[in-house]
Order: C-alpha cells, then structure tokens, then sequence
C-alpha cells in the first residue's frame, strides 16, 4: 500500500490517502511518528494497527466526550463521529460499545424526554421532536403509550399550566385555548371534550 496524498484538514489533522482513495484521519504528531509522507509505503501491520487501535480508540473517546454534557441518541452520535470522518466500521463498533456499557439507549432517551417535559406536549410534537434526534418510530410509539396512554391527560396538564377554567371562560377564551391546543398538534375531538 502506498500513501498517496496527505490533504491538511484542519491546523491539527490530515487526511490519509491510500492506494487513490481515502482511508482515514491522523494527527500530525501521529503522522511523524508512523513517518507516513506521500509516495511512502504503508506496511499491512501499520495500516492494521491504525484501524484496530489507534482509530477505534480516539473514536471511543470522541464519542464519550460527545455524550457527557447531555443524553445523545445513537443517531446523532453516529452522525458526530462521520462529521469527524471516522471509518464506517470504526463507528459500527464503537455504537456497539457504547450500547452495551448503556452510554447509549435510546429507549431511556425517550423516556427521560417525556418525563422531564415532553409529556405537556401533544404527541405530534413529541414525535416531531424525536424523529429529528433519529429515534425509530415504533420505539418512540411504544414507550409513548407506555408513558402517555391518555393524551387527554397531557390537555389537562396543559390547561393546569395555563390556568384555565372551563367554567369561567367566555366563548373567545375557549376559542383562542382550542386553536393553541390544536396548533400544539392535539385532536380537535380531544381538545372539545377537555375544554367542556
């Protein structure tokens, strides 16, 4: 194998060219100390031992300093660790890992959004919310309806916050009150039958 080209990609890191296609990301302190430059061959050992512990080590540690300041999906860690144009496979393992030791849940995820806040809002826009974090759909039904199995509930909840009294609200109170709720993404039969 033969080192093509090392294209700078930031003041800190290169890409690595091998045999005419790209094959990963090194620091430059990595790069002198494999004495990699173009035209130089790459040994089978040394390309080896990149892949198998240089590369799946910093993309350990990438992933883990990625999720330590707030819950990720497994969606958006992936999507991180491409950002930092980590081999697929690279990624597949350390998904894997971070799955196994439970850094990674995306059901826990789900759960942890609802209980803190997600359960004021209308399914529509729990959904909305947790498709762009790249959650599967079934999984985001499932636990929903485990958690919200009334989202008559998550109305009144909401009508609670908002200090509405269906007894005192005049005909526009009522209206403005349904329009928000609808807008919020809730039925209009639900929201009727909680506003009487």
């Amino acid at each position: 194998m033969t080192v093509d080209r090392l294209e700078p990609l930031d003041k800190q890191r290169s890409k690595v060219f091998v045999d005419g296609d790209f094959a990963f990301v090194l620091y430059r302190g990595e790069i002198r100390r494999y004495h990699l430059e173009e035209g130089a061959e790459l040994s089978e050992a040394l390309y080896r031992e990149i892949l198998g512990e240089v590369l799946p080590k910093r993309a350990k540690e990438r992933a883990l300093h990625y999720i330590e300041r707030q819950p990720r999906t497994t969606w958006e860690t992936a999507k991180k660790l491409r950002e930092s144009l980590y081999p697929e496979e690279i990624i597949r393992k350390t998904l894997d890992f971070l799955c196994r030791y439970h850094y990674l849940d995306d059901e826990a995820y789900v759960r942890n959004y609802l209980d803190v806040g997600g359960m004021k809002k209308s399914r529509a826009e729990v959904f909305q919310f947790l498709s762009r974090k790249g959650i599967p759909r079934e999984l985001m039904k499932t636990v929903y309806e485990e958690a919200c199995p009334d989202t008559k509930e998550a109305i009144r909840r909401i009508l609670i916050k908002r200090r509405y009294d269906p007894e005192s609200a005049t005909e526009e109170e009522k209206r403005k009150t349904a329009a928000y709720l609808i807008r919020r993404g809730f039925s209009y039969d639900e929201v009727s039958e909680c506003l009487t």
